[in-house]
Parts: structure tokens; sequence; C-alpha cells
């Protein structure tokens, strides 16, 4: 399979070297949108907004929204690109899934990206770099690693405890006493 280049003014991805695992799933147009995801992710490095992520929502093969990581920016450990990007694609399409919509993102999504992707029943996931090219350089994926089993769960000071009694049966309730006003989907 021959690869596809995409060049900008500083760089250049090679998509197949970019998607070694997926180059079947690889449609013709990801490489543009890819791009764009992984400008993003310079510029928010660039203006000092957050850390090298950048994202790209797509719906009908038009950019609905391009935006960077801003966790530096906002000061919240939170505003990761993907979080970020779905606030705003919901905003600007008015609705609160994406099922029409994909996203590219620069860099495979941490654990609570990919859980916000799932939230947003975003159609499809394209992803840059592998986690292990964040994590690298000195990001923390220690939640992935956790998942994996593969790493030494480093946030050992997390007490996690869950309510019982009173407190649990109340904090149910909600749930009971508001499901007809949530009709999912």
């Amino acid at each position: 399979m021959e690869e596809a280049m995409v060049e900008t003014k500083d760089w250049k991805v090679s998509v197949a070297s970019a998607f070694p695992a997926h180059q079947e799933a690889v449609q013709d147009g990801d490489h543009i949108f890819l791009a764009r995801a992984i400008e993003e992710a310079y510029k928010g490095v660039e203006c000092g907004d957050g850390g090298p992520f950048g994202a790209a929502v797509v719906r009908n093969d038009e950019v609905v929204v391009s935006c960077h990581n801003v966790v530096l920016k906002n000061a919240h450990p939170t505003a990761h690109a993907e979080l970020d990007i779905f606030n705003q694609a919901c905003r600007k399409l008015n609705q609160i899934e994406l099922s029409d919509c994909e996203i590219y993102t620069s860099c495979e999504p941490c654990p609570m990206c990919f859980g916000a992707c799932h939230l947003t029943r975003i159609k499809r996931l394209v992803h840059g770099a592998k986690a292990e090219a964040a994590i690298a350089i000195g990001f923390d994926d220690f939640i992935a690693d956790a998942l994996r089993g593969t790493g030494y769960y480093q946030k050992a000071q997390l007490e996690i405890k869950k309510a019982n009694g009173t407190g649990a049966v109340t904090a149910e309730q909600v749930f009971e006493k508001t499901r007809a006003k949530f009709p999912m989907y």
C-alpha cells in the first residue's frame, strides 16, 4: 500500500505509518482531517494553552469544529481537546449526541476522552499517534495502565468509598424520581 503524505508549512505526516494496524479502515479524506487535528495540537502548544493534543469533529466531510487542549489556559485538568470539541460541536449543532459525526484526534484518546466519545455516540474515531508517544514525553496515562493492567498504578492516594444507608438510598432515588424526564436516545 502506498503511503499518503500530508504536508503543512512545518511538518508532514505519513497516513499509512500513522495507522499501521488500521490501514484498511483509513479512508481517502482521513488524512486531511487528521492534519487539521495535528495543526490544532501545534497551535495549542505554540499559544501556551495546553499539551500537544488536537481534534476535529467532521460531519458530511466538512469540519464542524476543531480545537486543542486548553488545560493550561483554563487551569482545568479535564480540558482535553476531545472534551472541549464535544462541547463546542454539540452547542454548534444544537444536539447532545454526535452519531452523524466523526472525530479525528492527534493522539489516541485517554480513557476519559474515550468515555466521552462513547457518551456522544460519535460514529467513528480516527487517531494519529499512539498513547505511548505522549507517555514518552511525560504525559501520565496511569488510568489506561491501571485499566490494562500494564503499569504500576501511581495514584494510590485516591480513596474511594460508596455511601450506604440513607445517603445511598436518597442518591439512588434521584434516578427513580427523574427517569421519566430523560428519555434516552
